[in-house]
């Protein structure tokens, strides 16, 4: 029950007050809140929303991006990163209109075995768009329960089951409370509780909280963390290759995409990663989108 959880009233207040306004969240469909969780995945929400907005105006329903040329749909995406989202969105949007008539499931199990749909978005998806009862674990919300609960700096770099049964004793178990929680919880881990610079002071549930009890300790998972990089990477170079292509209007030569790189080879390597991933085609020595 809520009561049995102390954080859920403080921040079901502070999100009445303190919610973004984010697009998704006003009366939109499943399709459009499932949409933005593909899109939020690994990016801020504040470069979402434009892509989001402008996705659901040219795709408003399933059947509509299912039909799609996959060029377009490739081009819409723009610079969200990680492209491949925009593939399994649509491949996901193809069998929502098969299997589903078009319709997004509500079950979460349905939900997860949906081509790009993993387990937290599924959690989300059933949560935001149906009102279900679920543990929706993102990123703000492990760190929130790992400092609020755990009494840790951050959360480790992979999600363990007893961090899964923490968060899910924290889940009210009326659906609409659940709802509040998952979503004011979230908001808390993005706009205050942030992995840099939290702001502590104007925290609704800082009296709850065992990590600031604790002195503030500094990160037992830093070992054990990759530093991402992005200059000199192959994520740079298909960034650039993928930039070059959305652009143009027929098929780029493939030396004029390999002109001025800083390594060849990588560019080369790059290359083929993307024709492997079906996101660009190469045509005799030049290269396009599908």
């Amino acid at each position: 029950m809520e009561e049995m959880n102390p954080l859920a009233q403080p921040l079901r207040t502070w999100y009445a007050a303190m919610a973004r306004d984010l697009p998704w969240r006003a009366e939109t469909t499943p399709w459009g809140i499932l949409v933005s969780e593909v899109m939020l995945q690994q990016t801020p929400a504040t470069r979402v929303i434009p892509y989001w907005q402008s996705w659901i105006a040219r795709w408003p329903k399933p059947s509509d991006l299912a039909g799609a040329d996959v060029a377009d749909v490739i081009r819409a995406w723009g610079t969200l990163g990680y492209p491949r989202r925009a593939l399994r969105l649509q491949e996901c949007a193809r069998t929502i209109y098969k299997q589903y008539a078009g319709e997004v499931p509500h079950d979460e199990d349905l939900l997860r075995r949906l081509p790009g749909v993993g387990e937290y978005t599924a959690a989300a998806v059933a949560a935001f768009a149906f009102g279900k009862r679920t543990v929706v674990l993102d990123t703000n919300i492990r760190r929130v329960l790992a400092r609020a609960v755990g009494g840790e700096a951050l959360p480790g770099p992979h999600l363990t089951m007893p961090e899964r049964a923490i968060a899910a004793d924290m889940v009210p178990e009326e659906p609409h409370d659940a709802l509040i929680w998952n979503q004011s919880t979230m908001e808390l881990g993005a706009l205050v509780c942030r992995v840099r610079d939290p702001e502590c002071e104007s925290c609704p549930i800082m009296g709850h909280c065992t990590w600031r009890q604790g002195g503030y300790p500094g990160d037992a998972h830093a070992s054990a963390r990759r530093t991402q990089v992005w200059q000199g990477t192959n994520r740079q170079a298909r960034g650039r290759i993928m930039a070059i292509l959305r652009t143009a209007e027929e098929a780029v030569p493939i030396a004029a995409v390999l002109a001025g790189s800083w390594d060849e080879s990588q560019m080369e390597s790059a290359v083929e990663t993307l024709i492997n991933d079906g996101l660009i085609v190469r045509d005799g020595e030049a290269l396009r989108l599908p």
